[in-house]
């Protein structure tokens, strides 16, 4: 039969709420993280604690890059970093090859995007937002839990992405940022009356990567489920 993963994007998605999602669903928790750390070699330490909202039960993941927990997506704290490095830095990492080039790839994707929206050559975009190690650990982290999941179809619902504005580097913009608004064109989106940013560049990235298909569920039996949160509470 065919293994489908649907991701219900009603709170939307960043990299760290679909990783741990993801996460939910492996059937070793331990040992994966165990590996994605030994990938990362400590530029970025990833852990995952339970966390509970409204109610449900679910993951939270933490990255952790020289004793600071990741911020949020737009926060720009940690040092900014240009394509070419990054993508170096990707394939140095010891995952496998094919979830390297899906994580080149998703990096192809937000550089070509912020390129665009900035007018500026992709080689010259040093990712303001999404170019940190904490990004990066998202990202490969996804890639590398797709790859061992081995779905045959990847299907998302229409994505939620709030409304109102958001701080980043640039200033004050509107949402869905510029380039994640750009990152989701051909997807179906809505805003709603949630405010803030509930879909990040890197979350954008990864659904227009990975899905094939958006919509409703698709007829299928369940056999397991994975609930990721984030660090926002609405």
């Amino acid at each position: 039969p065919l293994k489908i993963l649907y991701f219900d994007c009603a709170m939307s998605a960043a990299g760290d709420m679909l990783m741990a999602a993801l996460l939910e669903l492996h059937p070793a928790k331990e040992d994966f993280l165990a590996r994605l750390n030994a990938a990362l070699a400590g530029k970025a330490v990833v852990s995952a604690s339970p966390d509970v909202r409204r109610g449900i039960c679910g993951t939270h993941v933490s990255v952790v890059i020289d004793g600071e927990e990741e911020g949020d997506a737009h926060g720009g704290r940690h040092r900014h970093t240009g394509v070419k490095e990054l993508l170096s830095l990707i394939d140095g990492i010891p995952a496998d090859e094919k979830a390297r080039a899906d994580a080149r790839a998703v990096y192809s994707l937000i550089a070509d995007a912020e390129s665009r929206v900035h007018g500026a050559p992709m080689e010259n975009i040093h990712f303001h937002e999404l170019g940190s190690l904490d990004a990066l650990a998202d990202v490969v982290g996804v890639c590398m839990l797709i790859n061992e999941l081995a779905p045959g179809l990847i299907a998302a619902s229409p994505v939620h992405v709030g409304c109102g504005t958001v701080n980043c580097a640039h200033g004050v913009l509107p949402v869905p940022a510029p380039a994640t608004e750009l990152l989701l064109r051909g997807v179906p989106i809505y805003g709603g009356e949630t405010e803030g940013e509930l879909c990040t560049p890197t979350g954008a990235a990864l659904l227009k990567h990975f899905c094939a298909r958006f919509g409703a569920i698709p007829a299928m039996r369940v056999t397991a489920a994975g609930y990721g949160t984030g660090r926002k509470d609405f």
